[in-house]
């Protein structure tokens, strides 16, 4: 699979609140899948069809310890996420850094046309 293909599987689980809300959940310690459905209002096989698309796009794995199937939070697929986002970071940056000279120009050419700058009193 290449990059763009785990990007898009990685930004569809994260589409999701209830997905958003189990990583953050997880990335303070594993969790049994008991564990991760007590606080939502939902049944046990709908939070297991959320781990299921947040397994595929690598975000968690599910381990298995005798009974115990933990879900371990895998920040290294997050972090793929956030270098794409990185990229336009950088852009939306180096923008609203040249609109604000822009706008520190006009306010400079507005204040020299009238001779000196508008103070209120």
């Amino acid at each position: 699979m290449n990059s763009t293909d785990s990007l898009s599987l990685i930004f569809s689980a994260l589409s999701d609140p209830t997905r958003r809300s189990i990583l953050n959940r997880l990335s303070k310690g594993d969790l049994s899948v008991t564990d991760i459905a007590q606080p939502y209002e939902m049944s046990l096989p709908a939070i297991t069809k959320h781990l299921k698309v947040l397994e595929k796009a690598k975000l968690i794995t599910r381990g298995k310890e005798a009974q115990w199937r933990p879900c371990q939070l895998e920040a290294q697929s997050l972090k793929k996420a956030d270098d794409w986002i990185s990229a336009y970071r950088s852009h939306w940056e180096e923008s609203f850094d040249r609109l604000d000279e822009y706008l520190k120009t006009i306010q400079n050419e507005t204040g020299d046309k009238n001779g000196k700058s508008k103070k209120r009193k």
